[in-house]
C-alpha cells in the first residue's frame, strides 16, 4: 500500500534538546499531504527519518511500497558533476547503487586500473535493474524541462543548466516516475511563475502518494488534499486544503482554550468538594467515608493531567521604519546589462512597491544588484535621488561579511547594546540561537536574521530578492505586514504570488529580453501565463524599443 503512517516520533539533534516528540499522523494512498510549521521545527528532518537518512530517537514509521526523495538542495551543488550522476541521487537505491558502480568501472576503465571485467558487470547489473528504462525516462524529462538538447547525460555538466532547469528536470523525472510514495522538501524553491504553475499541475495529476514541506501558499491552497502541522513539540492534521487551514487552526485553538477552561474549572469544583467533605468528616466521623472518595476522586482527575493548552503563536515582529526621501528614488536611463535585455529606462517613485518578475535566467538578479551598486550596466545609467539609503536582502543568504559570527555578535554591531540585541532577536523568533553562527542557521533563521538586519540600518529604499523563499508562512506574513506600513520604496525581485499580491507595479523581464512596465497584479500575472501576448494586454507598456 502506498501509504505512510508515523507513529510517536521522536528526535533530538546530538547535544541539543528534543527537536519535536510525539509526532503521529498518516497519509493515505494518493493523497498529498503537505508539512507546515515554523522554520527550525523539524519538518525537513521528518521527511530525512522517512527516507531512511536520519535515525529518529523513538517511535515508528513506515512507508509503504516503492518511494523517492527530493531534497531542498537537490542538483545545487557541484557544477561539475554531470547531469546522469546528478539524475542517479534521485533513483530507486538499487539502481542509485548500480548507477555508481558503472560510474566507477568507467573510470576504471579509462585510468587502466579495469581489464573490462568490472565493467562487464557492473553494465549487466545496470540492465537487469532498469537503468535502460531510467535513462528513456531521463530522455523525455530533459525533452521536457531544458531548453536546450541533452545529447549525452554522461558528459553535459550540472552548471551548464541553470538552477530552475536542474529542479523542473529532477521534478519531471520524479512526478512521472510511477513510484507509489515521494517524499518533497521545498519542490517549489528556485522555480519562476510559469514553473510552479507547471509543478501545481504535475501534482494534481500524480497518482502517487505524496508527503511535502512547501512555504508557497498558492501552491498548498492548490494542490494539499491534507496539512500536518508542526507546533508545540507535536503535530495535529487538518484533513483539508490550505485555504481552509488558518479557520481550521483558529477553531482549534479555541476549542483548547475552552477544553482546558472546562479542567481548571472542574479541578477546583473537585478539589473545593473534598475540601468541604474534609470539614464535615473532623465534625462528624460518618463523614469520613465521603470525605475519601472526594479526596481520591480529586487525586484521579489531576493524576490524568489537564488537556493541552492552545499553542503559543509564533511571535515574528518585523519593525521597517524607512524614512523620506526626493519624490524620484530611481532613475534607469537605457539601462542594459549584458545580453540579458534590451536597455529600458523607467523612473520609481517614493512609497511604490515594485516587482520584478519573469522566468528564471532574464536578469532580475542582475539588475537589482545593479540598483544597489554591486555592479556596472554596460549601457546606461542608474541614478539615485536626494536622501537615499538603499539596503539589500539576497536570494540565497549570501552574506560574507556574517560568515564565522554569532547572530548577537552580527546585531549587537547595528545596535551597541547587547540587552537590545537580545530582544531584538527575540522579536524574529532567534532569541535561542544568538550564540550560533551564521554559518550553522538554517535557511529561514538567516532570511529572518537578514531582514532584522535591514530593519535596524534603518534603510528608505530595500532591495529584496526572493525575501520569502526561506521564510516560514508566519514570517512571510510579518514581513509582509511590515511593507504594508515601510515609509519607504521597496523594489522585490519574487515567485511568491501571495507576496507579490501585496507590490503596486510590475517590471516584466521576457525570455526575448523585452521589459514592460504592468499597472497592477491582474495584468502581471496574465503577462506571466501567455509571455508572447504581453504586447497586446490593455495597460501594459514597454519599455525596451
Amino acid at each position: 500500500m502506498s501509504s505512510i503512517v508515523v507513529s510517536e516520533l521522536d528526535y533530538a539533534p546530538p547535544g541539543a534538546d528534543s527537536l519535536f516528540f510525539d509526532i503521529s499522523f498518516g497519509v493515505s494512498p494518493g493523497d498529498h499531504a503537505a508539512i507546515v510549521g515554523a522554520n527550525g521545527v523539524g519538518k525537513s528532518t521528518i521527511l530525512r527519518i522517512l527516507s531512511g537518512d536520519v535515525d529518529a530517537d523513538g517511535g515508528d514509521f513506515a512507508v509503504g511500497g516503492t518511494f523517492l526523495t527530493m531534497t531542498q538542495d537537490v542538483g545545487m551543488g557541484r557544477p561539475g558533476d554531470t547531469l546522469r550522476q546528478m539524475l542517479l541521487e534521485v533513483a530507486l537505491p538499487e539502481v542509485r547503487a548500480a548507477g555508481l558502480d558503472l560510474l566507477a568501472s568507467e573510470q576504471a576503465m579509462a585510468d587502466g586500473s579495469d581489464d573490462g571485467m568490472r565493467y562487464a558487470e557492473a553494465i549487466t547489473r545496470w540492465g537487469e535493474l532498469g537503468g535502460y528504462e531510467l535513462e528513456s525516462q531521463w530522455s523525455a524529462a530533459a525533452e521536457r524541462s531544458v531548453k536546450t538538447p541533452v545529447d549525452d547525460f554522461s558528459t553535459r555538466l550540472v552548471g551548464e543548466l541553470s538552477g530552475g532547469e536542474r529542479k523542473r528536470l529532477v521534478l519531471d523525472l520524479l512526478l512521472n516516475s510511477g513510484v507509489d510514495v515521494l517524499l518533497l522538501d521545498e519542490p517549489d524553491n528556485y522555480l519562476d511563475i510559469p514553473t510552479r504553475e507547471w509543478l501545481e499541475a504535475q501534482i494534481l495529476a500524480c497518482p502517487s502518494t505524496i508527503l511535502m514541506v512547501s512555504h508557497d501558499r498558492s501552491l498548498l491552497e492548490r494542490v494539499a488534499t491534507k496539512i500536518v502541522v508542526l507546533e508545540g513539540s507535536g503535530c495535529w492534521v487538518h484533513g483539508g486544503s490550505y485555504a481552509t487551514y488558518p479557520e481550521a487552526r483558529e477553531h482549534r485553538q479555541a476549542l483548547l482554550g475552552d477544553a482546558l477552561k472546562r479542567w481548571n474549572d472542574e479541578e477546583r469544583r473537585l478539589h473545593a468538594h473534598m475540601k468541604v467533605m474534609k470539614a464535615r468528616a473532623a465534625q462528624n466521623f460518618k463523614n469520613a467515608t465521603k470525605a475519601n472518595a472526594a479526596e481520591t476522586r480529586w487525586e484521579k482527575f489531576v493524576k490524568a493531567g489537564p488537556p493541552p493548552p492552545p499553542v503559543s503563536d509564533q511571535q515574528i515582529h518585523v519593525k521597517l521604519r524607512g524614512a523620506d526621501s526626493a519624490r524620484r528614488v530611481l532613475n534607469m536611463s537605457e539601462v542594459g546589462i549584458g545580453d540579458l535585455f534590451f536597455p529600458f529606462s523607467d523612473e520609481v517613485h517614493f512609497g511604490e512597491r515594485v516587482g520584478l518578475i519573469g522566468p528564471n535566467g532574464t536578469g532580475k538578479t542582475h539588475l537589482l544588484r545593479a540598483l544597489a551598486g554591486e555592479l556596472d550596466p554596460d549601457e546606461g545609467s542608474i541614478g539615485l535621488g536626494p536622501r537615499t539609503s538603499v539596503g539589500t536582502f539576497t536570494q540565497i543568504n549570501d552574506r560574507p561579511d556574517f560568515l564565522g559570527r554569532e547572530a548577537v555578535e552580527i546585531v549587537r554591531e547595528r545596535l551597541h547594546d547587547e540587552e537590545g540585541a537580545m530582544r531584538a532577536l527575540a522579536r524574529y523568533g532567534l532569541a535561542a540561537h544568538a550564540r550560533q553562527e551564521f554559518d550553522t542557521l538554517s535557511g529561514g533563521q538567516k532570511a529572518r536574521l537578514e531582514v532584522l538586519c535591514l530593519e535596524l540600518e534603518g534603510h528608505n529604499v530595500l532591495l529584496l530578492d526572493e525575501p520569502t523563499d526561506n521564510l516560514d508562512i508566519e514570517s512571510s506574513e510579518a514581513l509582509e505586514r511590515a511593507l504594508d506600513g515601510f515609509l519607504g520604496t521597496v523594489l522585490a525581485v519574487s515567485h511568491d504570488r501571495t507576496f507579490l499580491r501585496g507590490l503596486d507595479r510590475f517590471i516584466l523581464v521576457n525570455d526575448d529580453g523585452e521589459v514592460f512596465s504592468l499597472p497592477d497584479y491582474e495584468v502581471a500575472m496574465a503577462a506571466l501565463a501567455a509571455p508572447d501576448q504581453v504586447g497586446t494586454l490593455r495597460l501594459a507598456k514597454p519599455l525596451t524599443s
